[in-house]
């Protein structure tokens, strides 16, 4: 997906000038790793450990491991060749994105239907801290998290000062208390329907800005146009 075309379907200001070429060049390293031939060596993981979660499921216990893992073949429906791809095309991507970023948390989610009912999305690589692998797309639980509220409206958050922004009154999920500053972006399709999200924490403030916003952009429009679609 064009660039111009990505951001103006995430509901943010114009492309700054300054970092297209940033983003192109990005691009282009990436796509090299996206080929069929480099996906086929790429290593794909199909479980991870996850924190419990508090009473409701509302929350994760920070520190606090569940005892099994989170069996993301179970979720997507087996160890297919079809899931195999897809994994490493989301593990290509956060391994990608680890080299470049100054980031200490970065995940790839995909919106998918659930048994239970409601839509969720899930997470099918990350590198950093253990956090929870499904964010229902509720506005219930949109109303305290960006990664749903993102998945649900296809608007893009930049939150460069999390403090600021809490005592602004934003809701915000907290997985990890040292993070000072997020960046919450949607994923597409052709048809402009949200097929998932990106999700990247630091732990310091205004990380999302020049070099490491245009690494990002390059990343989410890569991905978007269906990469990742169920």
């Amino acid at each position: 997906m064009q660039l111009e075309t990505y951001w103006a379907w995430c509901g943010l200001e114009g492309v700054p000038a300054d970092l297209a070429e940033a983003v192109r060049g990005y691009r282009k390293e990436m796509e090299l790793r996206l080929q069929p031939e480099a996906l086929e060596r790429v290593e794909v993981q199909w479980a991870y450990r996850v924190p419990e979660l508090g009473e409701g499921g509302s929350c994760s216990l920070f520190g606090q491991l569940a005892e099994r893992p989170y069996d993301l073949a179970g979720t997507l429906g087996g160890r297919t060749d079809a899931n195999r791809r897809l994994l490493g095309i989301a593990a290509t991507a956060v391994q990608y994105y680890r080299e470049r970023s100054r980031s200490q948390w970065f995940g790839v989610y995909q919106s998918r239907g659930h048994a239970a009912g409601n839509p969720v999305l899930v997470k099918l690589a990350y590198f950093g801290a253990e956090s929870r692998a499904e964010f229902p797309l509720t506005p219930e639980f949109a109303a305290g998290s960006n990664n749903s509220a993102v998945g649900l409206s296809g608007t893009g958050r930049l939150i460069n000062d999390v403090a600021s922004y809490v005592a602004e009154g934003g809701g915000y999920y907290t997985c990890d208390p040292k993070v000072k500053s997020e960046a919450c972006l949607p994923l597409f399709n052709e048809r402009r329907e949200v097929i998932g999200i990106v999700d990247a924490e630091a732990f310091e403030a205004h990380v999302f800005e020049g070099e490491e916003l245009a690494l990002l952009l390059a990343v989410t429009s890569v991905l978007s146009g269906g990469l990742i679609a169920a």
